[in-house]
């Protein structure tokens, strides 16, 4: 009995938070196939009585749409690739390795992950200026890299250590080199944790607004993020277009996540269970 009003009870919260996070989602969609005159009215509806496309139209035919989003895609990318490479070695070297400072240097990682991001925008901003890199992709990438590899490195070295040590040493008794067992028989286990440390990178990279904002000042280098932010102005705020422009802009992750669900929850499980 207990455990049928418990399974109860868990099933009601579930559905109350289904609704709390996904609502927000519903109302930005909802909106973007308003007309003007139905967003604005006094009494919102949560159905659309007139749909309409002409915000996703009026938002795709904006100038700087697809600049911006290619500028995503290659921050995005970069930022990805070169944290999931630099984190992997990282993680491998904190996980098996003894190194003096190391319990140093997993307490810094945590540290740094609680600097608030605001106080380091003037440094960086300083710094990158004297690097020449400020108005440029590269220095976003950099930065991005910067912030996104602390929570990286921690996360796969969480799968690392669940991985027995043993397998390592049974493929160097076979004849294999290091590389070779690290390549071999280590990459392939820990291939779920790097998926799942991959969106969160992704995430992070592609909604980032305020360091690309104060960072990159051409219209021609502005990420999506930034792009959407043109349509708030000193006249107001054009809804439509941009609840449409916002729905465009979270189909990429939305996709990138349905290729790779599977694998997160293997990674997500794995990083829990001992080998």
């Amino acid at each position: 009995m207990k455990t049928e009003k418990s399974s109860i009870s868990s099933n009601i919260s579930g559905v109350i938070a289904i609704i709390l996070m996904g609502f927000p989602v519903y109302w930005m969609i909802t909106t973007s196939l308003k007309p003007k005159d139905e967003i604005l009215t006094v009494n919102p509806t949560l159905i659309p009585h007139h749909l309409t496309f002409s915000n996703y139209i009026q938002a795709t035919t904006k100038d700087g749409f697809l600049q911006s989003l290619w500028n995503s895609v290659i921050v995005v990318f970069f930022t990805v690739i070169i944290s999931l490479a630099v984190a992997l070695f990282a993680s491998i070297a904190v996980a098996r390795m003894k190194f003096k400072g190391k319990q140093i240097y997993v307490a810094s990682i945590l540290l740094v992950q609680m600097l608030p991001l605001t106080a380091l925008l003037i440094p960086l901003f300083l710094l990158l200026t004297k690097l020449n890199l400020t108005d440029k992709l590269a220095g976003v990438i950099l930065t991005y890299v910067a912030f996104v590899l602390p929570f990286v490195v921690w996360t796969l070295r969480g799968f690392l250590v669940n991985i027995p040590t043993e397998l390592e040493e049974a493929a160097l008794v076979d004849g294999c080199t290091k590389p070779q067992a690290y390549r071999l028989v280590l990459f392939p286990l820990i291939a779920p944790g790097l998926v799942a440390t991959a969106i969160f990178a992704f995430i992070q990279a592609w909604n980032e607004f305020l360091l690309a904002y104060i960072l990159l000042s051409s219209p021609e280098k502005a990420t999506l993020p930034i792009w959407l932010a043109g349509y708030t102005n000193r006249f107001g705020t054009d809804w439509g277009p941009l609840m449409a422009g916002s729905t465009l802009a979270a189909i990429p992750v939305v996709i990138f996540f349905s290729l790779i669900q599977n694998r997160i929850a293997t990674g997500v499980t794995a990083g829990a269970v001992k080998g």
